[in-house]
């Protein structure tokens, strides 16, 4: 089921390529199917492109988080907050902020 959402979200592509959604979706999809690679190329695609487009630092972090780029993962979530203040998404502020802590290993918020 999984291999035919992924043809699914890459058909939808064909015929939206700059849709962030849709971009997002299947950098998710890759995530789940175990494809980091794909994954991290997807999200990047994203931050480069679709940069206030918040739910991808989050996911983008973590990936870096399990791929012991920990500075990357810093570095992303601290970009998100500043896009997510901008927005005033304050529910993604929220998201970020925590990751952050626990990456550092503290409670303490800085932003």
């Amino acid at each position: 089921m999984t291999a035919d959402r992924l043809q699914q979200l890459l058909d939808f592509l064909k015929d939206s390529p700059q849709d962030p959604f849709l971009k997002y979706a299947l950098a998710t999809e890759y995530l789940k199917l175990g494809n980091q690679g794909e994954a991290l190329n997807g999200y990047l695609d994203l931050i480069a492109n679709h940069e206030d487009y918040v739910g991808t630092y989050y996911h983008l972090g973590k990936l870096y988080e399990k791929l012991n780029q920990l500075e990357d993962a810093r570095e992303i979530y601290k970009k998100g907050m500043l896009i997510t203040q901008q927005k005033r998404n304050m529910h993604a502020l929220s998201e970020l902020r925590g990751a952050l802590s626990l990456l550092d290993g503290d409670d303490e918020d800085e932003y």
